[in-house]
Formats: C-alpha cells, sequence, structure tokens
C-alpha cells in the first residue's frame, strides 16, 4: 500500500468530487488515484507522469481493472491543467524543487477553477498555509517493509 491509496480512498468515499468531471491524476506514478476516479465516475481521466515505466504500469493497472483512462508523459507542472475540472496529486511534495513546481502547477489550476486535492504523508514541503486536512486515513507498507506500522496520510485541499 502507497500513499496514494488515501486519495483514492478519499475518491471512492466521495464520488461527488470526481463525478461527470475531467481530470488529471498528476504524478500518477501506479494509476491507482486515476483507477479510483474512473470507478468513481470521472467522465474523463487522465494519468499524468514523466517516468515511461510509471506509465506502463498505469497502462497495466487499468487494464487489470477494466476501466479506460488516457496516459500523458508530458511535464504538466509549467500549466494549469487545461481543461481538467479536477486536479488530484498523491505524495507531490518529496523535495524542494518538485514542491516549488507542483505548488505552482496546483495554484494556477486553482486560480482558473479546477478543485485540487492533495495526498500527503507529512512530508516536509508541503505548503500548510495554502492546503487544509480535509480527513486522514491510516495507511500501511510505507516502510521497507509491506508489514510496517501504518502511517497516517492526509487528504488535503486548499484553504478557503
Amino acid at each position: 500500500m502507497t500513499t496514494p491509496q488515501a486519495l483514492a480512498r478519499y475518491v471512492l468515499d466521495h464520488p461527488q468530487v470526481v463525478a461527470g468531471r475531467r481530470m488529471i491524476d498528476v504524478a500518477s506514478g501506479s494509476g491507482l488515484v486515476a483507477i479510483a476516479a474512473a470507478r468513481a465516475g470521472a467522465s474523463e481521466v487522465t494519468a499524468n507522469d514523466i517516468d515511461p515505466y510509471a506509465l506502463a504500469a498505469v497502462a497495466m493497472n487499468a487494464t487489470a481493472n477494466a476501466v479506460t483512462l488516457a496516459v500523458d508523459e508530458g511535464d504538466l507542472l509549467d500549466g494549469d491543467g487545461g481543461v481538467a475540472d479536477v486536479i488530484l496529486a498523491g505524495d507531490a511534495f518529496y523535495d524542494p524543487e518538485m514542491a516549488a513546481r507542483m505548488l505552482g502547477f496546483l495554484h494556477r489550476a486553482a486560480d482558473r477553477g479546477a478543485r485540487v486535492l492533495v495526498g500527503d504523508p507529512g512530508r516536509g514541503h508541503l505548503p500548510h498555509r495554502w492546503l487544509q486536512v480535509l480527513t486522514s486515513y491510516q495507511v500501511g507498507g510505507l516502510g521497507a517493509a509491506e508489514d510496517a506500522e501504518l502511517t497516517e496520510v492526509s487528504v488535503l485541499g486548499p484553504v478557503g
């Protein structure tokens, strides 16, 4: 289990967040969040990652879960998310450079009206002044072994 599990769980527990909407799972990794959004009724789902191996995993996981989604290998972080109504980002604040780029992207997306949600396990570069905790989940498997202690992972959205 990984950090995006909390964001995926939130989407499945609150399908109204994505139902009938166009969404991007940025820094998608395995595609877990994108798959959850597709199952929750998003009208268009895009899994975005700059790692081609991650996108290969996304494609395999989408097939295994019988969902349809688009994959995008482009670096979206200099834009604003285009036409996406919802931007989901799981564990994207892991280093200062990535955090700064992701924050700029999420600000631009929110400024144009997109709903922004972030999943985070308590990283040091999370912009606490801009994001507030919506809920938290206990997630296992964040350590070296799958039987690692449970870690609290928060789902956050912009303040205000």
